[in-house]
């Protein structure tokens, strides 16, 4: 499909605002995010269903910029792991970014309701989003929020792929990058220690996935008052500096030593010792048969529920533009 509107400043080349009432019925608002409002949109003329996500010029610097960030990384990108762009229009007040439909469900709500969770259905997620991840980075793309909610599945079928979401914060590795963004707990000692960064950043993001997806724990936690994001963040950010974290019993026991090994090769303090995304499709957790099958559902859904159902935490899970000083 041809994008609307292919340039993102020259103001002749504006869109009409009736160009995508015209052809899209955008519906009711199903998601509110920190820059836009995000719609399930229906094509007119063929009654396909697409994501339209939709950008107020009005509200800032910051969401304009998070606007034609995503447009232009997205027009780079082309995998089967990565939710495709669609149409792109820009009319004088609004960015209008219409992606493919992913239909599935997040990780956490498929887990829940499988009846046999193991190692190996672990390492398909992960594989995935490696494979995504070493594409995007094998063209300097940096994602810089990788988390849980911005992985879903493609669609409802049994063997559906995983699909990343959400590029507004992505950026190209041209030299290190200094701003430090993304979400609390995802973020690398690096991007926490006012350090430059790049693609190192995404591997550990990964690692913290992959240690929650085997415990149901994340492996940084604070349980400070869920209201007091400062100390909650000073807190974290101390831990994830130390790289403070443990594969406490009783919920690693049924762990392989393999899947330990990833997860800490991932999750290195030193960004320039950690293992890359194309290393780590490699390992015997992810391409061998080093993943075990033992089903390990019930602790895992225990803690997802213990940890991720309560408000607390999906407080937590937000993402940070400026951080606080530690």
């Amino acid at each position: 499909m041809p994008f609307g509107c292919v340039t993102l400043g020259d103001k002749k080349d504006y869109n009409q605002p009736s160009e995508v009432t015209d052809r899209y019925d955008l519906g009711q608002v199903i998601k509110t995010e920190e820059f836009c409002e995000i719609f399930r949109a229906k094509e007119k003329t063929t009654g396909k269903l697409y994501t339209c996500k939709k950008f107020l010029k009005r509200d800032g610097r910051k969401v304009r910029k998070a606007a034609k960030n995503e447009i232009i990384i997205l027009k780079m990108v082309k995998h089967p792991n990565i939710l495709q762009l669609v149409d792109v229009y820009i009319t004088r007040k609004e960015y209008f970014i219409f992606l493919e439909l992913a239909t599935g469900r997040e990780v956490f709500d498929w887990i829940l309701d499988q009846g046999y969770y193991s190692e190996k259905d672990t390492s398909n997620v992960i594989r995935q989003v490696l494979e995504a991840v070493a594409y995007l980075h094998s063209l300097k793309i940096v994602h810089r929020n990788l988390k849980l909610e911005n992985l879903v599945y493609y669609n409802r079928l049994k063997n559906s792929k995983i699909v990343i979401s959400d590029f507004h914060l992505a950026k190209l590795e041209n030299g290190l990058i200094k701003e430090p963004c993304g979400t609390p707990e995802y973020l690398a000692p690096e991007v926490v220690g006012r350090q430059r960064y790049g693609r190192p950043v995404d591997c550990w993001a990964i690692g913290v996935i992959m240690y929650i997806l085997l415990s149901g724990n994340p492996p940084f936690y604070e349980e400070a008052d869920e209201d007091d994001y400062e100390n909650h963040d000073k807190n974290l950010f101390r831990k994830i500096l130390a790289g403070d974290y443990e594969f406490d019993p009783p919920y690693w026991d049924d762990i392989s030593q393999a899947a330990k090994e990833l997860v800490t090769r991932l999750m290195e303090v030193e960004q320039d010792q950690r293992i890359t995304a194309e290393e780590a499709i490699s390992h015997e957790w992810i391409s061998g048969n080093a993943a075990s099958d033992k089903n390990i559902k019930d602790g895992v859904c225990a803690q997802i529920e213990k940890n991720f159902a309560r408000a607390k935490w999906k407080k937590a899970v937000r993402v940070t533009t400026l951080m606080k000083r530690l």
